[in-house]
């Protein structure tokens, strides 16, 4: 249950990166995958044990975002075909 803020937050990115000026998204991803992965390690309390937990957790931040952004991408593309 640990991990749930970093995937709810990052698929809440990958959402919003679409409303996002191209020109932006990758500096607001990355702006906002950090700040949520550093979030979610304060929040579980993981950062008591170690820093290093930054490591796990601002990636699945960001793969979260990915697979929201590319997956909407796709479904928005794929109902414009039909």
């Amino acid at each position: 249950m640990e991990e749930f803020l970093p995937i709810a937050s990052g698929l809440m990115i990958g959402a919003l990166l679409g409303l996002i000026r191209p020109s932006m998204r990758w500096w607001v991803a990355v702006l906002l995958a950090v700040a949520f992965g550093v979030l979610a390690t304060v929040v579980s309390g993981e950062y008591e044990i170690s820093w290093g937990f930054l490591l796990i957790d601002i990636p699945e931040v960001a793969i979260a975002a990915a697979v929201s952004f590319w997956g909407l991408r796709y479904l928005r593309t794929s109902l414009r075909q039909s």
